[in-house]
């Protein structure tokens, strides 16, 4: 008979119970993780992106495998020779009308934005102009003072090379100073260019055997769960997969109605102000009313009726893609109310700067795929469709 108010065991193996040491070392582990994810967060973001290009073409090669019978190697060389002859054709046919409408259209918003803040001015709303500080301003090193800057270190190569033996991190910085302001444009070129290149290799990769890199992952999970985790990541696999065929498809659509509704009213530089709506559209509530303010001060150049054609075009073409394109084409993919992705992309914007804003929606798509079978289907056991 069990002893009155004293707990008693019940019969069969107890679990087992971690020490305090395990536990404390299982803390630190997770906190050493977290601080290390946060520290390389740009390149985690940047293989994410890569892992989105793979995912991408992964879905061309097998929707090219469903008229096209052959080995996988040759419908994914394929897919590549076509998409790098697109984008060269693109390049080499539209590449300057682009860079000359671009070139036109930032002088016009330059200009246009100038004229505003003269005239918000007049109203009592001082703006500040976003112009970069001239040496001749106040607080810009005198040439004197940078002569006399100058006397006091090696120039050239020589203070170049004392730079680099003191901090090899400001190499760069005193590169710059030696070689003039082509420099910085030249690093920033090599820079998104390293990045690009990245994300081509990694996309091609994974997209070569995306079930190797699969099998590869689901071997760090216990054998009594590695069932779950396959599952886990093809429906992660699927989600961005339709998401992504989706959004590339309401990409394009905005792009050619905006292009055409600017050209049908005369706004100088519509092919590139169509462009930028739709590569911006790939950044939900954000990139939409960028494009929305850039296409506005484009068409204050024209007169007040082109910008309120403008105006209509870009709102015609707005509520296309957000009660027609959207619901129609990504609710398979992802139904996310509108004020949980902005909260998203604040909160993404705020902790990993413009990755973070950029990939918000494929951020939040997986992380709805992992609270969907995570918690809401093997915790909770309740269905997620529902």
């Amino acid at each position: 008979m069990p002893t009155p108010f004293m707990p008693s065991e019940s019969a069969g193996p107890q679990p087992r119970t971690w020490s305090l040491a395990v536990s404390g070392i299982a803390v630190v582990a997770v906190v050493a993780l977290m601080a290390l994810a946060w520290m390389a967060a740009s390149t985690l973001l940047l293989i994410f992106a890569g892992l989105l290009l793979g995912v991408f073409l992964d879905g061309l090669t097998r929707l090219l495998g469903q008229v096209l019978p052959g080995s996988r190697g040759l419908r994914l060389s394929l897919v590549s020779l076509l998409l790098a002859g697109l984008s060269l054709s693109l390049i080499a046919f539209g590449g300057a009308t682009v860079v000359q409408q671009g070139r036109d259209l930032g002088q016009t918003v330059t200009s246009q934005a100038g004229s505003l803040r003269d005239r918000l001015k007049g109203y009592g709303i001082d703006i500040p102009a976003f112009n970069a500080p001239s040496p001749k301003e106040e607080g810009a090193p005198k040439p004197e003072d940078e002569a006399e800057a100058g006397s006091q270190k090696p120039g050239g190569f020589a203070g170049l090379a004392s730079g680099a033996m003191k901090s090899p991190g400001s190499l760069l910085s005193e590169a710059g100073s030696v070689l003039g302001p082509a420099a910085s444009v030249v690093i920033g070129l090599f820079g998104a260019l390293g990045n690009v290149l990245v994300i081509v290799f990694l996309g091609l990769s994974v997209a070569a055997d995306p079930g190797a890199y699969r099998d590869g992952a689901v071997r760090f999970v216990p054998p009594r769960h590695r069932e779950r985790a396959t599952a886990l990541l093809d429906g992660m696999g699927e989600t961005l997969r339709h998401w992504l065929f989706g959004q590339l498809i309401t990409m394009t659509a905005i792009f050619v109605c905006t292009w055409a509704g600017l050209a049908f009213l005369g706004i100088g530089g519509a092919l590139i102000l169509g462009l930028q709506a739709g590569l911006l559209a790939f950044i939900p509530t954000i990139g939409p009313l960028i494009a929305g303010a850039v296409i506005i001060l484009a068409a204050l150049a024209s007169g007040t009726t082109a910008l309120l054609g403008a105006i209509g075009v870009y709102l015609v073409v707005q509520c296309l893609e957000s009660y027609g394109l959207t619901p129609f084409i990504q609710k398979r993919a992802l139904d996310i109310p509108p004020a949980t992705i902005f909260a998203g992309q604040l909160v993404l914007g705020v902790l990993f700067g413009l990755w973070g804003i950029a990939l918000a929606l494929p951020l939040m798509a997986v992380i709805k795929v992992l609270l969907a079978q995570l918690y809401i289907e093997d915790t909770l056991h309740e269905d997620a469709v529902a």
